[in-house]
């Protein structure tokens, strides 16, 4: 078992989501590993928790990657997070992800939840995801 593809996943994640150009048309630059401080837009991603536990066989080392990517937003509903959450799992879900370590023998969404926060006054929209990853 290794943790050490983690940083190279989240990379690649992010790389991933920034360069996609549907979720681009819906939130622009606004994809965030760390959101940075001050106010925020009225629509964002965030890259989230991750949860690792080893998957290493016969072939060698590797792991599955739990992760979230959440889509954020302060518009009224749920329209404009649905639209950009189905952008973020149309570009990660079966992705061939080019890694700085490692191989990536799948990337599937696993499931999402829909919540009001911050007192209904913003929607959050968590997807998860699978990833199973080999070193070496």
């Amino acid at each position: 078992m290794s943790y050490a593809l983690s940083g190279a996943l989240q990379s690649a994640v992010f790389a991933c989501l920034k360069a996609d150009a549907a979720l681009t048309a819906l939130v622009g630059e606004e994809v965030y590993d760390a959101v940075p401080a001050g106010s925020m837009p009225n629509l964002y991603v965030r890259l989230g928790s991750e949860t690792v536990r080893d998957a290493s066989d016969g072939s060698g080392a590797g792991a599955v990657h739990l992760f979230t990517v959440s889509v954020i937003t302060t518009n009224p509903g749920f329209t404009s997070a649905k639209m950009a959450a189905a952008a973020v799992s149309d570009a990660l879900h079966g992705a061939d992800l080019s890694l700085s370590r490692g191989n990536l023998v799948f990337l599937r969404f696993e499931r999402a939840s829909a919540k009001r926060i911050d007192a209904a006054s913003a929607r959050q929209i968590d997807l998860r995801f699978r990833a199973r990853m080999q070193d070496g």
